[in-house]
């Protein structure tokens, strides 16, 4: 009898397995499969991926209510309850929608025309009005700050102006682009990247490396493109305001309108204000600029035919700032009795795109902007004038594996100012040529090659080619390697502040040629979809950029000279860098990125570092969202190693080199309705301040005139017992922002 029941218990078993439990089903997302995608049990270990027509299968599920996740790059997380029943086989088909927090986004910066991320020969970073939204910031500047390999640089601690940093490299070596036009270049590359409305923002694209041979002059070391919004993905109405406990108030308002059937315009304002006056490191002098900010943007889309391209934009930018002794006032402006800088600028910008009504496509682009700035660095006037105007024509065409693309352009450049340097406005139109042949040399293989040509009658015929090469090794791996070359001829007073601030005599020894650089880059992309729901993405380089004729500040000949030449010699810039994107289901997701750098520069067979870079570079944004999805926390940092400083010779007491640095953030985020979500946090957690370490930022605090500074024949200052260590006024030592810990809070709302 008990071998009876014992066959039978058996005979029950084999029969509950037979009959186990599945989950199937296929996943689309617009009626196309969703291969690869990430299926599992939320609180267990079984998962799987869906092959290559979007269909999975859960093995071995147990019964009752399951919760089914389903993750993908590209697309918004999904979640459904099934009911399971022993033995059956459960149906469920799953629709995705897609998602531009994950970043497999179609890329236009790296061949000037839109394919897919992973598609793209040239490596190109993708960074989401997420990303933006995990460290809110007043401008687009500051939100750099977490890029990996890209550093905001304080060039001055007075009017806080500044540039951005690629690899190492000055920001000069950066061109900036607003939906794909040379808007922000020169003069603007200063103040430009404040005041675009960042709810207007679709996505950023970076790219590090020379691109002079789509793009011109300024594409040397790397380009950062900003593409805003059409009407249709964006908000019909939305804002975002926050105000933080130093002061600060910003206010981006933007709303969508239908005029007639086939025409939508996007609006948009941003206004930034602050006017306290703060001095926490007690030199009398305002830690942060005081700022009067407003942009007015405007965006026409228009339906054509056969779905054409026609859109127009523009925007009208103003800004006050000023910084110095707290006792200034605007009475006090240009003159030597109480020391300010006070900056008025006055910009406006407008671009727009036009498809021809052709068989073939062509697209006519075009770009203009003014840039008046009036300004004064204590008793010393800078009064600039930039206007650039900029057409290109392009032709798009694919024929089976042959990708072809071929340009045109124009380019107008006006640049005046009442500097020494500035003997007569310069005033030259540049044309250019330029072709782009892509070939697909098997499945996994693609070439791209390219060349532009330029003439600039002060320099003559500029060539820059190009080559790009990717291999797909499988759906999850590629490999690409870049090099190209890159020019740039410098209006030099529009990118160097620190000649027009201190007491530093300007020196210029000879007429400036065209920069040139040569960049090799190595990139490998890994995607990794595990089991249990987690994506892993690894995104890393090795480059290698070379300038000749480069043009660098030499603070070290003469502490009380800027020295300006061509190089007689090279300058490199090199390194690795990688980005490590990790995305679980459970809502934490991070994202860690590293650049490790050697900038120097030769001459007469001595290698110098070069100032103001840092030898590593460390950025994260860790976030996690909880369950109920209505409550999420961001943390966010970067971390800097040492870098060499511009001190005033021998005697200056100020250290030669930054200590290690670091500013974090935390922010908290409530969404109380589908369109409303409150935030706050703490910005520099850590409270870091370059003073830190140093008896002052700023020599000569006390006396920025240098009315008491004694000089001897040759006009070096003499050590003094009212100035024992020989110094003169000098607001250039700076390398990060003066402003301590602070809270912030805000709110966003928008209607769909």
């Amino acid at each position: 009898m008990s071998k009876i029941f014992l066959g039978a218990l058996i005979l029950l078993s084999f029969a509950s397995y037979s009959q186990e439990s599945k989950i199937v089903g296929t996943i689309t997302a617009e009626g196309a499969p969703v291969p690869f995608a990430n299926v599992y049990l939320k609180n267990t270990r079984i998962g799987t991926a869906s092959d290559e027509n979007g269909y999975y299968e859960l093995k071995n599920v147990g019964t009752g209510l399951q919760q089914v996740i389903v993750s993908v790059m590209g697309y918004q997380p999904y979640r459904n309850n099934v009911t399971v029943v022993a033995g059956q086989t459960e149906i469920l088909d799953i629709s995705l929608l897609a998602s531009t927090e994950f970043l497999e986004e179609m890329v236009v910066t790296g061949t000037l025309k839109a394919v897919q991320r992973s598609e793209s020969p040239v490596p190109v970073e993708v960074y989401s009005p997420t990303f933006l939204k995990t460290n809110p910031t007043a401008s687009i500047f500051e939100a750099l700050q977490n890029v990996n390999g890209v550093r905001p640089q304080i060039n001055c601690n007075v009017c806080n102006t500044g540039d951005i940093h690629i690899n190492g490299l000055e920001g000069p070596y950066t061109l900036v682009l607003i939906d794909g036009m040379p808007i922000v270049s020169g003069l603007g590359t200063v103040y430009g990247l404040s005041g675009i409305p960042n709810s207007l923002i679709k996505q950023i694209e970076i790219v590090k490396g020379p691109a002079s041979s789509l793009y011109g002059s300024e594409a040397v070391g790397g380009l950062i493109n900003i593409i805003t919004k059409s009407a249709d993905n964006a908000s019909d109405f939305f804002v975002d305001t926050f105000s933080t406990s130093w002061g600060e108030f910003n206010l981006d308002v933007g709303a969508k309108l239908a005029v007639g059937k086939k025409t939508d315009v996007l609006l948009g304002v941003n206004y930034f204000n602050f006017d306290q006056l703060i001095d926490n490191n007690d030199d009398n002098f305002t830690d942060l600029t005081l700022q009067h900010r407003i942009s007015l943007f405007q965006k026409w889309n228009v339906q054509r035919k056969d779905n054409r391209l026609l859109s127009l934009a523009g925007r009208f930018f103003y800004e006050d700032r000023w910084g110095g002794e707290l006792q200034w006032t605007p009475e006090f402006r240009g003159g030597d009795e109480v020391y300010g800088e006070s900056i008025y600028t006055r910009r406006w910008e407008i671009l727009g795109k036009y498809q021809l009504p052709t068989a073939e496509k062509l697209m006519l682009s075009f770009s203009y902007n003014d840039h008046n700035q009036n300004s004064v660095y204590g008793d010393v006037a800078y009064l600039a004038d930039q206007r650039i105007g900029f057409t290109q024509l392009t032709w798009d065409k694919t024929i089976g594996k042959h990708d072809l693309l071929l340009g045109t352009a124009l380019r107008y450049n006006y640049y005046d100012d009442n500097t020494t340097a500035t003997i007569e406005a310069d005033e030259v139109l540049i044309p250019s040529i330029f072709i782009q042949y892509e070939i697909a040399l098997a499945d996994k293989h693609s070439l791209l090659l390219g060349m532009r040509y330029d003439y600039d009658k002060r320099h003559g015929n500029i060539i820059t080619p190009r080559a790009a090469y990717r291999w797909k090794i499988t759906d999850k791996d590629i490999l690409r390697l870049n090099s190209g070359t890159g020019f740039r001829v410098v209006n030099l007073f529009t990118e160097e502040h620190a000649a027009l601030t201190g007491a530093r005599e300007v020196v210029v020894t000879e007429a400036l040629n065209p920069e040139r650089s040569f960049n090799l880059n190595l990139n490998y992309l890994k995607k990794i979809y595990a089991d249990n729901g987690v994506f892993v993405s690894v995104d890393a380089s090795v480059f290698y950029t070379k300038f000749s004729n480069a043009i660098l500040p030499d603070y070290d000949t003469n502490p009380n000279q800027i020295i300006y030449d061509n190089l007689d010699g090279k300058s490199v810039s090199q390194g690795v860098s990688a980005n490590v994107d990790v995305v679980f289901p459970n809502g934490l997701k991070f994202l860690i990125g590293a650049t490790f750098q050697d900038v120097s520069q030769t001459e007469n067979g001595v290698a110098t570092r070069q100032i103001l870079t840092e030898t590593y570079t460390g950025t994260w944004n860790v976030g996690y969202t909880f369950n109920n999805q209505k409550l999420s926390v961001d943390y966010t940092g970067n971390i800097y190693g040492p870098m060499r400083l511009p001190i005033l010779g021998s005697t200056d007491p100020r250290s030669a080199y930054s200590p290690v640095w670091s500013i974090q953030n935390i922010q908290f985020t409530y969404k109380a309705l589908p369109n409303l979500e409150f935030y706050g946090g703490i910005k520099n957690l850590l409270n870091w301040t370059p003073n830190k370490g140093n008896p002052f930022i700023i020599a000569r605090a006390n006396d920025p005139f240098d009315k008491q500074v004694v000089f001897d024949g040759d006009g070096n200052a003499l050590a003094t017992p009212n100035n024992p260590n020989a110094l003169t006024f000098d607001p250039s030592y700076v390398y990060g922002p003066n402003q301590g810990i602070r809270g912030f809070f805000g709110l966003r709302y928008n209607i769909n």
